[in-house]
């Protein structure tokens, strides 16, 4: 009887599954197929833009908004969206687009493209308003491409200049008695310090004044064209701390009016025609995207590869850079015959040296194949970012995308009195050579070690010097001059060499066309979006798991998480990459 209820019950919840995983792959299947139907746009329509939301360069899958039926859900990437905005220009049931611009979850160079579009569809003379309650620095660089700008009457719109900060652990690690051993070529290669000192470097300081000042420099200029404003008055407005409130903004010409919500509306209502507030036809970005198909269908194709992400040695998680997949990926476009150029879309810190000379040599393979190989850079492509980009025939970056970084540095920490006086732990052991245990964690490296880690970082570093060298075909005193670690936006690494052109994606996309001598051509993009399953079967336990730290730490505490969990990471291994994020307030 045990043994019958045992298999009865076995039995049964076995059914229950099967059932459920049946009932979901049809769900999907189901879903799938109506989203796969174009929807229509109805005449009449505003297209909305909120700015609040993060267009990442890569591909999402959206089974997920499928089967919520909820088209705002809809992952639409930077390079849709660019694209998206321009074929609204033409298309007649779009009468304009009204812009969200509380704050602004996109970089300074995908703001820059975003911007670019806007300011494009403007010669549509289709109108273009944006609205906030509370307009940060960064959504007021993409807002002042509209036509009207207002904000909330009790709202402000931020307007105080640029500040970068960084942190450092020096003084915690000395408490924890942890030394972190670091290695580097580059004086201004300020990845480490972090862990060696208490403030910036004279150099690090002057390479952040430099690149800080030139995205300020940006919002500047972009302002003074649209506002009308000259960029002194409009830094004295910043330096004197002139706008404290929306009011204010409209005194000092930086916003048109202050308005609320329903009287932007109604404006809206008047500029679409529609007949009544509650009547007017908002489409969003994701609903656009459904319906509009963007894919041209020709046998000859352009592979778009979205290197996004950290670099890192082996198949990598979602989000980074991984130098097994990549080198797959790299392989089969080269082998593709149908695919007659590629564009490599470059949005890194960097990261492991080796992974990024692995994909460099892939890019390199593409070219002897006699691929055209064309870069587009976004908001980062440093350090190992820039290695796995020097080699392409063409380098496309926006006036502040940040790049360059080319240096080296590796990190060994040596914990012995941390495990020692701290958790009252020790290690002892037995090695068959002298040097069996190179790099270990557990005690301080003995001056023959730390000559042979300098070494290695000095050969990575000369490596690096000399494939951007080749690629940029300058000479080695040049390049050793600009190198160093130092950090350039996109428009002083295109006065240097290291940049071709500013542009964005669009533009390398047709660069990459020219060169391969097409006039019509298909994109295939790469990498390819993971399935919704896939997603559920990998990514759910790690994507609770940040969500729940991310909740318990806080957005800047969670950041700072990172970079600490990123520094263990790096552990031992030599690295080409910016090791902290870089933010500007």
């Amino acid at each position: 009887m045990r043994s019958f209820l045992k298999f009865f019950t076995a039995a049964l919840l076995a059914l229950i599954i099967f059932t459920g995983v049946i009932f979901f792959i049809f769900f999907i299947i189901v879903s799938s197929l109506a989203s796969s139907q174009k929807k229509s746009v109805t005449e009449k329509s505003v297209l909305v833009l909120d700015l609040s939301r993060s267009f990442s360069d890569r591909k999402k899958d959206n089974t997920f908004s499928a089967l919520s039926g909820d088209a705002d859900m809809t992952p639409v990437p930077l390079y849709d969206l660019v694209r998206l905005i321009n074929h609204a220009k033409g298309d007649s049931a779009i009468k304009g687009i009204y812009v969200k611009c509380n704050n602004n979850a996109n970089g300074y160079a995908a703001s820059e493209e975003i911007r670019n579009a806007l300011m494009d569809f403007k010669q549509s003379k289709k109108f273009i308003i944006a609205y906030g309650d509370v307009i940060s620095q960064k959504a007021y660089y993409v807002a002042n491409a509209a036509d009207k700008i207002y904000c909330n009457p009790k709202g402000s719109v931020d307007w105080k200049g640029f500040a970068s900060q960084l942190f450092f652990l020096k003084n915690a690690l000395n408490k924890l008695e942890i030394e972190p051993q670091i290695f580097y070529d580059g004086k201004f290669k300020s990845a480490t310090e972090p862990l060696r000192e208490e403030k910036m470097t004279e150099a690090n300081r002057l390479q952040t004044t430099v690149w800080l000042g030139d995205l300020y420099k940006r919002l500047l200029i972009t302002t003074a064209e649209t506002r009308q404003i000259d960029t002194a008055t409009l830094h004295q407005y910043a330096n004197t701390y002139a706008i404290k409130s929306a009011t204010d903004a409209v005194k000092y010409k930086l916003i048109d009016a202050v308005k609320y919500d329903d009287e932007v509306k109604k404006e809206l209502m008047q500029k679409s025609g529609a007949p009544q507030v509650n009547e007017i036809n908002f489409i969003t970005i994701g609903s656009y995207a459904e319906a509009v198909n963007l894919k041209k269908y020709s046998s000859d194709r352009i592979a778009v590869i979205y290197a996004e992400g950290d670099i890192v040695y082996g198949k990598g998680e979602d989000g980074q850079v991984g130098s097994d997949d990549f080198r797959v990926i790299l392989a089969r476009a080269r082998n593709d015959k149908n695919i007659k150029a590629i564009v490599l879309r470059v949005n890194s810190p960097g990261g492991s040296a080796l992974a990024s000379e692995i994909i460099w040599r892939e890019t390199q393979l593409a070219r002897e194949a006699g691929k055209p190989f064309v870069v587009s850079m976004g908001d980062l492509a440093a350090s190992g970012g820039y290695y796995i980009s020097c080699g392409a025939d063409s380098i496309f970056a926006q006036p502040n995308t940040l790049t360059g970084s080319i240096g080296v540095f590796g990190i060994i920490p040596n914990m012995q009195n941390f495990f020692k006086n701290k958790l009252g732990v020790t290690f002892d052991q037995v090695k068959t050579a002298d040097n069996a245990d190179v790099g270990t964690i557990t005690r301080p490296l003995t001056p023959a070690e730390k000559l042979i880690v300098q070494r290695e970082v000095d050969t990575i570093y000369a490596d690096f010097k000399n494939r951007v060298a080749e690629g940029r075909k300058k000479d080695m005193s040049l390049i050793d001059s600009i190198a160093q670690g130092r950090v350039w936006t996109g428009n002083w690494a295109k006065t240097l060499g290291l940049v071709d052109k500013i542009g964005g994606l669009q533009d390398a996309v047709d660069c990459a066309a020219r060169m391969a001598k097409l006039k019509e051509y298909s994109l295939r993009e790469y990498p390819e979006p993971k399935s919704f399953l896939d997603m559920l079967k990998n990514n759910y336990s790690k994507a609770i798991k940040t969500k729940a730290i991310k909740e318990e730490l806080g957005e800047e505490e969670f950041l700072l998480y990172q970079q600490i969990k990123r520094v263990k990471n790096m552990t031992g291994k030599i690295q080409t990459r910016l090791p902290y994020d870089i933010t500007v307030e």
